[in-house]
């Protein structure tokens, strides 16, 4: 079975790898299922934790691999980075004073929740795994270009790191959702759906893998921005309304911890 894999063309491991990294997401996701009721104290909790893997994510997944990838194409790291951080960001920002404009002309009626908080954590991941899925395919499509140190296994080694790395996003994006009273299916659905783009981003990355080395450093940091916005716009904001907001604090650090092992364990 791995032969024939591994006998498969370069692009169509892309294809398989990053089907692979989509599928811990939703595995992720579907932690959803195992709480009955929704208690605050571990929403928040839940909500904090998602905070903190965004953090950690953001650096160890998104700035620091930009960093190394503008110098190894000899652009100037500060400056790509700079530009693709803060328009990342700025998106967020932009698209956060629409929807607010949106609900002043479309009053939420009674007992209504706003999803503003749900689209903003979906559109954070979503863009995070853009460059993610671009950079599996670009490992895979180096291969067929016979650039220096690149190899199948290197290639799949990238593909199962970011993998596992998915496995607490899907659960940062699920439970947040479920805890803005989502049903359970439909908090699973949205959690998954947010890894739906690495198979297509890194198809294809691998097909446009020398253009696209060159826009991964930005498009990294351009996801490093949108998540910080919502981690400090929306996430811990909301996590600290808690009356144990001390305790809330720490579940953030929790998911930093567990982020930052998994990025740096698994490279």
């Amino acid at each position: 079975m791995i032969e024939q894999i591994l006998g498969l063309h370069p692009i169509l491991q892309a294809g398989l790898a990053t089907l692979f990294t989509w599928s811990v997401t939703a595995i992720g996701s579907s932690l959803v299922y195992f709480f009955k009721r929704i208690n605050k104290n571990l929403m928040d909790g839940m909500l904090g934790f998602a905070a903190g893997v965004m953090i950690a994510a953001s650096f160890f997944s998104l700035i620091a691999p930009a960093i190394t990838m503008a110098e190894n194409l000899n652009l100037i790291p500060w400056l790509i980075v700079f530009i693709g951080f803060f328009c990342g960001g700025l998106l967020l920002f932009i698209g956060d004073k629409i929807y607010d404009i949106y609900e002043k002309k479309h009053p939420l009626k009674e007992g209504k929740t706003s999803y503003k908080r749900c689209f903003m954590l979906i559109s954070s991941i979503t863009l995070h795994n853009i460059p993610e899925g671009m950079a599996v395919g670009v490992a895979f499509g180096s291969v067929i270009y016979g650039l220096d140190g690149a190899t199948i296994a290197a290639a799949w080694t990238l593909a199962l790191g970011i993998g596992l790395q998915n496995f607490p996003e899907g659960t940062a994006v699920s439970m947040p959702l479920r805890r803005e009273g989502m049903s359970r299916n439909k908090s699973f659905f949205l959690g998954q759906l947010s890894g739906v783009v690495e198979p297509i981003a890194g198809i294809v990355g691998a097909i446009l893998v020398v253009k696209a080395r060159i826009l991964l450093p930005f498009l990294l940091a351009f996801a490093a921005g949108a998540m910080i916005y919502v981690v400090v716009e929306e996430l811990i904001p909301e996590s600290q309304t808690n009356k144990k907001k001390d305790e809330m604090a720490l579940f953030t650090l929790i998911g930093f911890s567990v982020m930052m092992i998994l990025d740096i364990a698994l490279g």
